[in-house]
């Protein structure tokens, strides 16, 4: 994968190194787009359609920072994914990063490793926020809207719309129908429909 950089020099040392493995070439993925996303990146995405479709058994790169550019954690995921489709990981450049070869079986516990590190780094840090939530005298939550409920009734009742009166009242307008029992409870993702 490219970023930015001529690739042709690299593409010549990948081909040759391919012929001496006697490993036939079936595509050569390429993205030109300079630090986008791997999701946002068409080749990079194809690779992986066509890896889950078992289109080729090993994916050779440059070297890691060719491949993924969103880091470790998430560059070895995508190794791990690769690994799950029965497509092995060869960096050309870092021998220590490749699923080929006597050290193919370390280099996939070293991705699901750091992949049970990072959900364990997220848990921590749900957990130690949820403490700091709870700690005396702070309130969760959305904050209070206070505003003379009477008078937001009254202001409905002259026939003024939802949006004028919470524009009056100063608060937004699902804190005075909340308030004037005018909001249904909605389930999330179900729309509402009304007859």
């Amino acid at each position: 994968m490219d970023r930015g950089y001529d690739t042709e020099n690299q593409l010549s040392e990948l081909r040759e190194y391919c012929r001496r493995q006697q490993w036939e070439i079936v595509t050569e993925y390429i993205d030109r787009e300079s630090g986008n996303p791997a999701n946002n990146r068409d080749a990079f995405r194809q690779l992986f359609d066509d890896a889950a479709n078992r289109g080729f058994d090993v994916v050779l790169v440059w070297a890691l920072d060719r491949f993924n550019w969103d880091g470790m954690y998430e560059t070895f995921e995508h190794v791990r994914t690769l690994n799950s489709y029965g497509v092995h990981f060869e960096s050309f450049t870092e021998p220590q990063f490749r699923s080929t070869g006597p050290t193919g079986e370390i280099m996939v516990v070293l991705a699901a490793w750091l992949a049970k590190q990072n959900r364990l780094r997220i848990s921590e840090r749900t957990k130690a926020g949820l403490v700091r939530a709870a700690a005396p005298g702070r309130k969760g939550g959305r904050p209070v809207r206070i505003f003379r409920r009477d008078h937001a009734l009254a202001l409905r009742e002259q026939g003024w719309s939802w949006r004028a009166v919470a524009r009056e009242m100063g608060v937004p307008l699902t804190a005075v129908r909340r308030a004037l029992g005018a909001e249904k409870p909605r389930r999330r993702g179900v729309p509402q429909m009304s007859s």
